[in-house]
């Protein structure tokens, strides 16, 4: 019964029917793959030979010594982005001017190749209807142009190439070196423009400064004229010299006016006490003095000498006395002239100092006047000294700027590293690339259609019991002799499980025989309690299951045991919720579970068409019902596309397979076989009698 309701997944494409088919057509195939490969290889005899060549080109910044300017350090790193820098030469090659340049350098305007404008369909449209293009000749070459040539950047490098097609091997490599000869000319023109304008600029900016350098230092000079602000020696102001000269003047008259006092105060002094004043310096410089000294010393003399000779009473003696008396009167008085004289001197030097101080009041303010006319004076002359060092900077800009604005005078940032060359092979048509391409095409669409059509008529299609049953034959026939024997056990194995089994196919006897020990052996675990979980996947009639679960669940009553059967099966609608409720969430655990009675559960198959296979609600009912009942009986339906057995299997579970005679023994091991290499234990082959047998 089970081939009729297998599922599209269940066939399997026979590779050995498939390459047959491949290989019974392997002449048409190869007579149309030739046929196509001569007819492309004709074709490409009539299509123009394309050559391509290209020229490279190096971008880097330039310069040395020699080129740079005498204040201009060496070039660095700026940061600037390298794919930025590479983009915007690269656009520059392309543009139209450069184009342009290399159109009338090369004389394209009189080759066919580029002044053709081709066939367009807008063309052909305007033609029908009378009007004509409206481009001109140059357009139409620099379109063809900017269709034969590719500009790209070399991988991880500072390399831009140039690559040129044309039909004309020699025109090519001329092309490409022509628009690289263009850029590094336009980029040396382009640095040349950018010094020339930059020397116009600086030319014009210099007349601007020189005016506002003289105006500047005039406004110094004025100011300079107008606050007698005058630099003497030594770059010192004349009033700051000038209060520097009083207050030395005041100090020398200070220290002149004391010291005279002083001498006259001694001098006072000395004559005060009577003590002689001839150690005096001042006193010994007088002229009278040094005469009076000198005749006091001779008396002295005379008086030494008389007295050795007379006695002190002697009138001799008594008038000399009297004679030194009176010179030391004279030399006091004379003293006291000199400090009179000292007196009057240290009273001039006062006065002096008085007119000093006057002076040195002058002096202050003056010297005050010109700090603050100072701070206006240096904001001057510090507006002048900035116009005249950008004026001196930009002159220097300039004379640099004017000696590098000739012609060569300057390195572009680009330059040639390779010219193009002419080639030898044509780049396109690549006839090798092109042949081996159709070639592999025409086979692989004719094989694939020899394959769909094979797959689409059914006669490489297999199904996978067909095949295991193939296996089994085949084993038979190599156990069984007889060669008629043989063949039925083939036809039985090849005839549909759905179909009804021929009355006269009957009396054939099993194939291979059934063990009627293995149910026994389940209901004994059912029993005893070590089996709680049974699976009961069909392979005949819906009542062989149901007979089958009612065995199990009778065994288990007898013994004492409580029982719930599942009806995962059926697909008969129920108006209680069911398993199909609870895989869709339309019921919950409890509801779904039916007591009959204190040991015995049903669960029906619920109020929906079908259970939803992605849901996992239902194996967590089993496992749950496991806990609560002794025996669990889950009838799964008959194995094919509708069966609910994947949704149940685990490695506590038992699965059941229930056949009839109507099944052939060989399907029965076949498919035992495929769910125990799914990991399904199957712990029996259970068959029961054809009803429709007994009836017949």
């Amino acid at each position: 019964m089970i081939l009729a309701e297998e599922r599209a997944e269940d066939l399997r494409m026979d590779i050995g029917a498939l390459l047959g088919a491949v290989l019974s057509r392997w002449l048409r195939i190869f007579l149309v793959t030739a046929a196509l490969l001569v007819g492309v290889a004709g074709l490409l005899m009539f299509v123009p030979r394309v050559y391509e060549s290209s020229a490279s080109l190096l971008v880097e910044p330039r310069d040395n010594v020699y080129t740079r300017a005498a204040n201009e350090s060496a070039a660095t790193d700026n940061g600037v982005n390298a794919d930025a820098l590479m983009s915007s030469q690269i656009e520059l090659i392309k543009s139209r001017d450069l184009l342009l340049d290399v159109v009338e350098s090369e004389k394209l305007r009189s080759v066919p190749e580029f002044a053709s404008a081709g066939f367009s369909l807008t063309g052909f449209a305007m033609n029908l209807v009378g009007r004509r293009s409206s481009q001109s000749i140059d357009e139409i070459v620099l379109a063809n142009l900017a269709d034969r040539m590719t500009v790209i950047r070399e991988r991880d490098s500072s390399v831009i190439s140039v690559y040129v097609r044309s039909t004309d091997r020699e025109l090519a490599p001329r092309i490409a070196n022509a628009i690289a000869a263009a850029h590094v000319k336009r980029r040396a023109a382009q640095s040349i423009t950018d010094t020339a304008e930059a020397t116009v600029w600086l030319q014009q900016e210099i007349e601007k400064l020189r005016t506002k350098v003289n105006t500047a230092e005039t406004a110094v000079a004025n100011f300079k004229v107008d606050n007698d602000l005058f630099m003497g020696a030594s770059a010192t102001p004349v009033t700051d010299q000038q209060l520097s000269t009083v207050s030395t003047q005041i100090a020398e008259a200070q220290q002149r006016k004391n010291a005279a006092q002083a001498r006259a105060d001694l001098i006072n002094s000395l004559i005060a006490s009577g003590k002689s004043i001839e150690s005096v310096a001042d006193v010994r410089d007088s002229v009278v003095i040094q005469s009076l000294l000198q005749t006091k010393g001779s008396l002295q003399s005379e008086l030494a000498q008389k007295s050795t000779t007379l006695l002190a009473n002697h009138p001799t003696i008594k008038a000399l006395k009297a004679q030194i008396r009176e010179i030391d009167g004279q030399i006091a008085d004379q003293g006291r002239r000199v400090a009179a004289s000292l007196s009057a001197e240290a009273q001039a030097e006062d006065g002096l100092e008085q007119k000093l101080r006057e002076d040195l009041t002058r002096a202050k303010l003056a010297s005050s006047d010109a700090t603050r006319g100072n701070v206006t004076l240096e904001g001057l002359e510090r507006e002048a000294k900035a116009q005249r060092d950008l004026l001196e900077n930009y002159l220097a800009k300039y004379s640099d700027a004017a000696s590098r604005s000739a012609s060569n005078s300057a390195l572009p940032d680009v330059r040639v590293i390779s010219d193009a060359a002419p080639s030898i092979e044509p780049a396109s048509p690549k006839v090798p690339l092109i042949l081996g391409a159709v070639g592999f095409v025409a086979l692989a669409l004719q094989v694939g259609m020899v394959l769909f059509g094979e797959l689409m008529s059914g006669r490489a299609l297999t199904s996978r019991y067909e095949a295991e049953v193939d296996a089994e034959v085949d084993v038979h026939t190599v156990a069984e002799p007889g060669e008629s024997e043989a063949e039925d056990v083939i036809e039985e194995a090849s005839a549909p499980l759905m179909a009804e089994t021929p009355a006269e196919m009957q009396h054939i006897a099993p194939a291979v025989p059934v063990v009627p020990s293995e149910f026994e052996d389940v209901i004994a675990d059912v029993v005893s309690g070590s089996l709680r979980i049974v699976l009961l996947a069909g392979l005949g009639p819906q009542d062989a299951r149901l007979g089958a679960s009612v065995e199990l669940i009778d065994a288990a009553i007898g013994a004492g045991l409580s029982a719930v059967a599942v009806d995962a099966g059926t697909a008969r609608v129920t108006l209680d919720p069911g398993l199909s409720d609870l895989s869709a969430e339309r019921a919950d655990y409890g509801d779904v579970v039916q007591r009959i009675d204190d040991v015995l559960g049903e669960v029906k198959w619920g109020r929906l068409a079908a259970i939803d296979r992605r849901s996992a609600r239902p194996k967590l009912l089993i496992e749950a019902l496991a806990d609560i009942y002794h025996l669990v009986v889950v009838d799964t339906g008959a194995l094919g596309k509708d069966s609910s057995l994947s949704l149940f299997a685990s490695s506590s579970a038992a699965v059941l397979l229930i056949s009839d005679t109507s099944v052939s023994p060989v399907v029965s091991a076949a498919a035992r076989r495929e769910l125990t290499a799914q990991g399904l234990a199957v712990r029996a082959i259970l068959t029961v009698p054809d009803r429709s047998a007994n009836v017949a």
